[in-house]
């Protein structure tokens, strides 16, 4: 099958958006670039990706290329995929593409067989969907992959219980764990797209409203961080009393979804699990309350409890659907529960995905140089690339920090009293 965009003609735009992405992302669409055009360090490589097809992704896959590989893209999300994107990625030398903006499940599923059959030498995933279909469905072309990368906390979790059930066939890269990933896109990029994405969808003043973000991980910290930047009342729901702990000395409020769900205004989650916010929690929410997941699936936020609770259904604006109760009351969902950040706005903001994608172009290469040494299992970034990320990040920003003397190195491996 050849690339399969909806719109070919989008593609003058989407080169447009590509060029803006990449002006904001100077460590992976230059520094690394124009390192791995030199080496060509990917050199005859396949590399099969199912990543949100977005302009901050076609600065990796233009990397990748750089380096020599091929690449098979297809959609991590089904409404996520930036159209324009898509098109313009579908006519680079080396690149092909199966993602169109509102693809049905078997479209979706479709697509990322289309990665798999491939039989790409490297996995590059988000969620998680990639990995288990090879080793599901494709379990032989699982077994002659030489190693994989995964995106999104979503996935992790999903990669540590192939590798507990002692099914994981290759070695994974959680590029998620990455210092340079998590404190930065999780906290900052999740932080600001999702209030970015309700906002758009909604246009409402957050000043003044009870926000509830379910769960405290960096994604939740983030959220938490930006509602209350804009004036909004935050309240935390957990179920780590570590991350509850931590979210009540920051300041927040925290108490058990039940409670929450009688005062809250707008609720987002971002746990990566099912049935968050579920039927007991509709049943006593304010009318007018807003509904927004930032997780990777349209699980949390447990719509089949919503759609037998309503009695009329209608969307009321482009990514807002309004359930109405039997009592009247009125409950809005954004972006179908799928990743508000991605389907009602433009996802993280370039800057931060530098660094993210940063990491995944060191780690397939880190993964085509270490053939044959790793087993399979989960793996976090390697210390030295994610530091050097960050320093190319320094360097990109122009600031410069200090170094160690030798007295002090020496001091810091010394033991003894003198």
């Amino acid at each position: 099958m050849p690339s399969r965009v909806r719109d070919p003609g989008l593609a003058g735009e989407g080169r447009l958006q590509i060029e803006w992405a990449e002006q904001h992302m100077p460590v992976v669409a230059r520094f690394i670039r124009e390192r791995f055009a030199s080496e060509k360090p990917l050199e005859g490589l396949r590399v099969g990706a199912v990543l949100h097809v977005t302009k901050e992704t076609a600065a990796l896959v233009r990397t990748l290329v750089a380096g020599g590989a091929r690449v098979r893209l297809a959609a991590s999300n089904p409404l996520s995929t930036q159209d324009e994107v898509a098109a313009a990625l579908a006519e680079e030398k080396g690149v092909e593409v199966c993602a169109w903006r509102g693809m049905s499940e078997d479209e979706y599923f479709g697509c990322i067989s289309w990665v798999a059959e491939w039989k790409p030498h490297i996995v590059i995933d988000d969620g998680g969907d990639l990995h288990a279909m090879l080793h599901e469905k494709f379990p032989d072309v699982a077994a002659e992959v030489w190693g994989g990368t995964e995106e999104t906390t979503t996935g992790v979790i999903r990669l540590r219980a192939m590798e507990r059930q002692g099914v994981l066939k290759y070695p994974a890269i959680a590029v998620n764990d990455a210092y340079t990933k998590m404190m930065f896109d999780n906290r900052y990029g999740t932080g600001q797209s999702a209030i970015d994405g309700v906002i758009r969808a909604t246009n409402i003043l957050l000043a003044s409203k009870t926000v509830v973000v379910a769960g405290y991980g960096w994604c939740g910290r983030g959220i938490a961080a930006r509602a209350r930047g804009m004036g909004a009342r935050v309240i935390v729901t957990e179920v780590d009393p570590i991350k509850a702990l931590e979210a009540y000395m920051d300041g927040f409020q925290v108490m058990p979804m039940i409670e929450a769900a009688k005062v809250g205004d707008v609720f987002i989650t971002a746990t990566g699990n099912k049935k968050v916010i579920r039927r007991e929690h509709f049943e006593v929410m304010k009318d007018g309350a807003i509904l927004a997941n930032a997780g990777h699936f349209n699980v949390e936020i447990w719509i089949p409890d919503l759609e037998e609770l309503a009695v009329s259904k209608r969307q009321v604006r482009p990514h807002v659907t309004e359930y109405r109760l039997r009592d009247g009351r009125r409950l809005y969902l954004l972006a179908e529960g799928r990743l508000v950040n991605l389907v009602a706005a433009e996802g993280h903001p370039s800057e931060v995905m530098d660094m993210s994608f940063a990491n995944q172009a060191l780690a397939v290469e880190y993964l085509v140089r270490n053939r044959g040494r790793l087993r399979p299992a989960v793996y976090r970034v390697p210390r030295e690339i994610d530091e050097e990320v960050a320093r190319l990040k320094l360097k990109a920003l122009g600031v410069r920090i200090d170094s160690l003397t030798e007295e002090q190195r020496r001091y810091l491996e010394s033991w003894k009293l003198d």
